[in-house]
């Protein structure tokens, strides 16, 4: 009994031992499963969270290159002008937007808006966000205003990175830059012919004007033309050697900033598309080619001319009455005689004198750094058209033109092109007139200054040696020419070495009773009142204000010109 007591006691330990033993293999089976799904688990809980962020990476890439990408379509190169001074500048900006799905208290919002930006439509704000799409709410944001949202800490608030187009000199350059559309595209002036370089281009482009000489002459017309009443003026100063333009300026101007404002008649540019007959300045030409043909020199002499001729039923006056009967050719020239310069075209003829225009420039349309230029009007050659093209009545053509034109004439007869880009290409200066064009000319034009039967002593400005000619030329109209004038005057200095030429234009100015004019013969008699509504009287005064403030730069900062 012992024995088998014994057994059964033996027996059950046995199999708890077994039974304990078989449940610890058991559990240590569990276990081990348990932690391979564990591991597994681990394993892809770090490949799902890997997966979310290279997702959320890849949308904020594509964020940011959807965003390099519209920078890169709005990207400009900035323009300078001779002295490095911005003209046109691309600059950062950021625009305003809201995400009306993420605005939490739309009360609240619009009230910190409103406190920021008080003038706000939010009316129309509010129709925006029921709409519940991403709109813009303000564009080209102050870096003030800026600040004062970011620290409202709305995440419906989305600032986005822009590029815009600035002005910095507003009206200054108006004609010459032009301007671009909503799409970023140039459509007028240096922006429309530049477009595809500034789009590609990363450094600034260099233009050949000065923007301090700009700003004088600038001022200047603006204020004669409060003075003499104009409809608009216009005025070139270029160098006669290498045709780069330093000043071209058309007025009315426009703020390019803000053309959406502009009125139509702002965006004439007088001085390259602006088509005019401009009367007695083309009597230089007229002398010039006769000289170039060696036909005359300035002291043959033309006698008993009339005081009128007819041609044609059209019957050609002196304006002056006092003008002598018997003249040498450089006197025609001095004192603007009408029918003298008819007759010198007359020995030159018709085939020569339209020759000798075309090779200067007149005749055609200029090739021209921006579109902006005129064509002059169709001209028939006749026997009374060569008589009237000799005193510049009958024919049209532009100030640019005629600024290249009296270059040729007084640089000893190389060709050159008129240009306003500092890289652009050069002709290669051929020579097209006999050098003694120059030498005959330049005389002649600083004796109408000069000389007391001359039009332009007002232009006589102490140290400058201006030589040029005056122009007054009535307005065509239906059926013939009203009494409203086109007054022009074209100068050259210094004349014993010529620098530059200095093209004034007035359009319809008026008599000033009440203007004073200071003569620069270094007396100091003042005259008051306009006597005449002619060139003699406006352009020139002009022109010799103009170059008492701008001559001084010039004389140092274009020393260098040979």
């Amino acid at each position: 009994m012992k024995n088998k007591d014994l057994r059964i006691v033996l027996e059950s330990q046995q199999n708890d031992f077994l039974y304990q033993k078989s449940k610890s293999n058991l559990n240590i089976s569990f276990n081990r499963i348990s932690f391979i799904f564990f591991v597994f688990f681990i394993i892809f809980l770090i490949y799902s969270i890997h997966l979310i962020h290279l997702g959320s990476r890849k949308s904020k890439d594509a964020n940011t290159n959807d965003t390099r990408q519209i920078l890169n379509k709005l990207h400009r190169a900035d323009i300078i002008d001779t002295n490095q001074n911005f003209i046109v500048k691309t600059i950062n900006s950021i625009d305003i937007g809201i995400s009306p799905p993420k605005i939490i208290d739309e009360k609240k919002l619009l009230l910190n808006l409103k406190y920021i930006f008080p003038n706000k439509n939010y009316d129309e704000v509010k129709k925006k966000i029921k709409k519940g799409k991403f709109f813009y709410f303000e564009k080209k944001i102050s870096e003030e205003n800026y600040e004062k949202l970011m620290q409202l800490g709305d995440k419906s608030i989305e600032p986005r990175d822009n590029l815009i187009r600035i002005y910095p000199q507003k009206n200054l350059f108006s004609h010459i830059i032009g301007q671009i559309d909503n799409d970023n595209n140039g459509i007028s002036g240096l922006e429309k012919t530049l477009d595809n370089r500034l789009k590609k281009s990363k450094e600034p482009i260099s233009l050949t004007v000065d923007s301090d000489i700009q700003y004088l002459i600038r001022n200047e017309l603006i204020k004669f033309n409060k003075i003499f009443k104009t409809k608009g003026s216009a005025a070139i100063l270029m160098n006669v050697t290498n045709g780069e333009i330093i000043s071209l300026i058309s007025l009315p101007d426009f703020d390019p900033n803000k053309r959406e404002k502009i009125s139509d008649i702002n965006f004439i540019n007088r001085a390259t598309k602006g088509v005019y007959e401009f009367g007695s300045v083309f009597k230089t030409f007229t002398l010039a080619a006769a000289f170039n043909e060696k036909i005359i020199e300035p002291q043959s002499q033309f006698v008993d001319l009339p005081k009128n001729l007819s041609c044609a039923g059209f019957q050609i006056r002196e304006y002056d009455e006092k003008i002598p009967s018997n003249l040498t050719a450089e006197q025609i020239l001095v004192r603007s005689g009408n029918i003298g310069s008819v007759r010198i075209a007359q020995k030159v003829g018709e085939e020569k004198f339209k020759s000798f225009l075309s090779k200067i420039g007149i005749l055609g349309e200029i090739n021209f750094d921006i579109e902006e230029v005129g064509k002059p009007l169709e001209f028939n050659w006749g026997k009374c058209p060569l008589a009237t093209v000799s005193f510049g009545h009958g024919i049209t053509t532009t100030l640019l033109q005629l600024a290249k034109a009296y270059s040729i004439i007084v640089n000893g007869g190389f060709d050159i092109r008129p240009k306003l880009i500092q890289d652009s290409n050069q002709y290669n200066n051929e020579k097209i007139l006999d050098e003694g064009v120059s030498k005959m000319i330049l005389p002649i034009l600083r004796k109408i200054v000069i000389s007391k039967d001359g039009t332009a002593s007002l232009a006589n400005v102490e140290g400058y040696e201006i030589g040029g000619k005056t122009g007054t030329a009535q307005k065509s109209s239906a059926g013939g020419y009203s009494n409203k004038k086109i007054n022009s005057f074209v100068s050259v200095f210094p004349t014993s070495k010529p620098k530059f030429v200095f093209a004034v234009m007035l359009d319809e100015p008026q008599i000033n009773k009440d203007y004073i004019y200071h003569y620069r013969d270094g007396s100091k008699i003042k005259y008051k009142g306009t006597p005449f509504n002619t060139a003699g009287w406006t352009t020139v005064e002009v022109m010799g204000q103009i170059v008492e403030k701008i001559g001084p730069i010039l004389a140092t900062k274009y020393s260098e010109i040979n």
